[in-house]
């Protein structure tokens, strides 16, 4: 299908629920659902000018190195435990029992230990993101092709080259994927840490606007969470699809056949 075309096909139906909620609320007066106009108003207030280095940028930055510290050790303790079997006997059980608990409702203790500011949000964005990504990393790891690891013992490579040769490619899909769910779940548990233990960011700000009942400010918050997470989404597969480049290709051309 042409890209132009497929774009134009995607945007057909938010735009057709946008008409929708825009004629919806030109002929009824509902306190609850204000017109577009108002909302663009506010949003252009709120998050372009007056929120936006008080409250924007430090929700994202959050985000960002919660996230990152995420990847980097769910990457590490799945690697050790998708090579180890000791290690996987051991640690599997708690691990399945520990990502049985709502993230959520984690919220509280953390908040109670590291306080109210950054290092509790972090901590809840780490820990939220965790859990996907270790475990696409053991199963990506565990689905390896044998023949593959056979031909990278045969020529006697060192553990750490066959992890970065054979392991970790053969893995990179699968970790991409659990890396994707884990930045949605992050993102998730930024704003919810927000609306329930903060005194700023995105969701500090819409929960103050609800608790207020104002409708028009809750609408341009959530208008904006809609946004961030739809380009944060958009931004990560265009570099998976980039890094992968090899992968996306081939399942293209299996698609074809």
């Amino acid at each position: 299908m042409n890209p132009v075309r497929k774009i134009l096909l995607g945007m057909s139906v938010p735009a057709a629920l946008i008409l929708a909620y825009v004629i919806w609320t030109s002929n009824v007066t509902n306190p609850y659902f204000p017109p577009l106009p108002s909302i663009a108003q506010r949003f252009k207030e709120l998050w372009l000018f007056d929120r936006l280095g008080s409250d924007m940028l430090p929700s994202l930055r959050n985000l960002v190195f919660g996230y990152l510290i995420a990847v980097v050790l769910s990457i590490a303790v799945g690697v050790s435990l998708g090579r180890v079997k000791v290690l996987r006997l051991l640690l599997i059980p708690l691990l399945d029992f520990a990502r049985s608990i709502p993230i959520i409702m984690l919220i509280p203790p953390f908040v109670l230990v590291l306080g109210i500011g950054d290092a509790s949000k972090l901590a809840i964005i780490a820990l939220g993101a965790f859990f996907p990504i270790v475990l696409a990393t053991i199963d990506g790891l565990r689905r390896t092709d044998p023949a593959l690891i056979d031909v990278t013992r045969a020529l006697r490579l060192p553990w750490w080259k066959e992890l970065c040769v054979a392991w970790l490619p053969s893995a990179a899909p699968s970790i991409a994927g659990g890396m994707q769910t884990g930045l949605q779940f992050a993102f998730i548990l930024m704003v919810a840490s927000e609306m329930l233990a903060a005194v700023r960011g995105l969701g500090y700000v819409t929960m103050q606007a609800q608790l207020t009942f104002d409708s028009v400010s809750v609408w341009a918050g959530i208008v904006l969470l809609a946004i961030l997470g739809f380009c944060l989404n958009t931004v990560f597969v265009a570099i998976r699809d980039r890094v992968l480049k090899w992968h996306v290709e081939s399942r293209a051309t299996a698609r074809s056949r």
